[in-house]
């Protein structure tokens, strides 16, 4: 495929090969960008800004509804195409294509919400014939970095946004998964975007992403990936704003009181999404010890049921999968011995074939790194149940037993399909046990006692906070981002326009 850079679509001398991880067969090619390409962005960017701040509410509004009904139209195709470059299985890429609808569709109503308010100056002491106003202006030229898990929503949930708030968006998606970028910017100049609108670079971000973030014509920066990219790219910003989606460590809390077949069906729906390459994923569970082996008796089962037919999706390539399943001494072995045959089972391969529930991980590298942190797990006193297999890009569904807080599979973001079993004796350890982590993106608890569930809001450090259910649900509208390490900004197309747009304050001095 080529790039999209100043209103035209180009090819390159010097290109990136787009593979397929199952059997590293090459999907496609994209340019590699440089220098002189991303001036070239920056450049028409410019322009590109001061023509979307003169189109309306209306027109914004109608473009990205036609691109929405576009996306659905072909949401089959771009379900396949997310399924080959990024490796999850294929009900996952389909239904990744449907939720990109939405977050579009979400972005083309708040389209017509971009207002300001008044201000009542005369409430000053000396603000008597005063009259205020503000209004919310787009911020001009915004970057939007995005990563390989969510190759198409991810990107919607930035370039949806930008558009909505009159903003001109430079995309740089994942240099493993650029297609589904590329393909959504076709959709949205084919919905009527002005030419100059979208830029979309392919490349390394070494390469191509220090010099966007650098250059002051840009005014805003949007990023999904690690915290350590993150923070450099913080460091590297300079002055202007910046939205950080990072990493995260999400726990489960289940107290005494908890209705163990809820727990145990929330559990075994958000703990192996994507295989665990989901950044709210369940990644670990605290139990009440008095509960514990109920709660495995109850959970076993249905984990187990809820794996074999959904698997560790995208092979645990999710933040907020879950890493670490936290339960009572007294089931613990009930809960291994029902766990481990059905992880045991569960299919392995490619991608595309609707049997399979795991696929591969995006790289083999990522593979590597999970075996090498089991491993290293083990060598402190763990022990692996199940799985803890490689071969090539793909790593066995694993369940890892005994794991200490400190182990860096339970106290780091895996980002893998494995799972950490630990147990706690009160609400306080539990919520020390979850805030005993550098991330804090999405955290839950179950419980039917008011004072304990208040509690956890109030003290576990996290952006999103769940009662009675697991941590990875979401609604692509709602207000979404962490504390701590986890990043800062919101997204959610309602919040990401405010982020998106600058306020301005206009006084009148009326004569009195």
């Amino acid at each position: 495929m080529k790039m999209y850079v100043a209103g035209q679509w180009i090819d390159k001398a010097q290109t990136i090969e787009v593979r397929n991880s199952y059997d590293a067969s090459v999907i496609d090619t994209v340019p590699r960008a440089d220098r002189a390409d991303v001036e070239r962005a920056l450049q028409s960017a410019e322009r590109g800004a001061r023509a979307m701040a003169k189109l309306t509410s209306y027109e914004r509004w109608k473009i990205l509804h036609r691109a929405a009904d576009l996306l659905a139209a072909r949401a089959e195709e771009l379900g396949t195409l997310i399924s080959k470059e990024e490796g999850k299985i294929i009900a996952e890429g389909r239904a990744e294509a449907l939720r990109a609808v939405d977050t579009i569709m979400e972005s083309a109503e708040e389209a017509k919400r971009v207002h300001g308010e008044t201000v009542a100056l005369d409430a000053a002491s000396h603000g008597k014939g005063k009259f205020g106003v503000t209004i919310r202006v787009p911020c001009g030229v915004v970057v939007a970095i995005s990563p390989f898990n969510f190759p198409l929503n991810l990107v919607c949930h930035k370039v949806g946004p930008a558009i909505a708030g009159g903003n001109a968006v430079i995309v740089k998606p994942a240099t493993d998964t650029p297609l589904s970028a590329l393909r959504l910017t076709e959709i949205l100049l084919e919905a009527g975007l002005p030419p100059e609108g979208i830029n979309t670079l392919t490349g390394s971000g070494g390469e191509v992403g220090d010099l966007l973030v650098a250059d002051r014509r840009v005014r805003k920066i949007t990023f999904t990936g690690s915290r350590d990219v993150g923070e450099h790219i913080c460091k590297t910003a300079g002055i202007k704003r910046v939205t950080m989606e990072l990493g995260s460590n999400a726990p489960v809390i289940v107290m005494p009181d908890a209705n163990l077949d809820k727990v145990a069906a929330a559990v075994a729906s958000t703990g192996y999404a994507n295989a665990g390459q989901v950044c709210i994923s369940t990644q670990r569970v605290l139990a009440a010890s008095g509960v514990y082996k109920n709660f495995l008796d109850a959970l076993a089962p249905k984990v187990a049921a809820a794996v074999a037919s959904t698997g560790y999706a995208n092979a645990g390539q999710v933040c907020i999968s879950t890493q670490r399943v936290l339960a009572a001494s007294g089931v613990y072995k009930n809960f291994l011995d029902a766990l481990a045959p059905k992880v045991a089972a569960l299919k392995v391969g490619n991608q595309l074939d609707p049997t399979v529930h795991v696929g591969p991980m995006i790289r083999e590298k990522e593979a590597v790194r999970v075996d090498e942190w089991v491993k290293e797990a083990v060598a402190s006193g763990a022990r692996i149940v199940t799985g803890g297999t490689r071969q090539n890009a793909m790593y066995a569904p694993t369940v890892v037993a005994d794991v200490k807080p400190e182990m860096r599979i339970s106290c780091d973001e895996l980002f893998g399909p494995a799972v950490a079993v630990t147990p706690f004796t009160d609400i306080d350890e539990a919520i020390a046990l979850a805030n005993d982590t550098n991330y804090g993106l999405a955290a839950g608890i179950f419980t039917e006692n008011l004072e304990w569930a208040w509690k956890f809001a109030r003290e576990v450090q996290s952006g999103n906070l769940h009662i009675n259910w697991g941590p990875q649900w979401r609604a692509d509208r709602m207000p979404y981002g962490g504390l701590k390490e986890s990043g800062f900004g919101k997204e959610g197309p309602a919040y990401a326009i405010e982020e998106m747009t600058e306020l301005k304050m206009v006084i009148f001095h009326l004569q009195t």
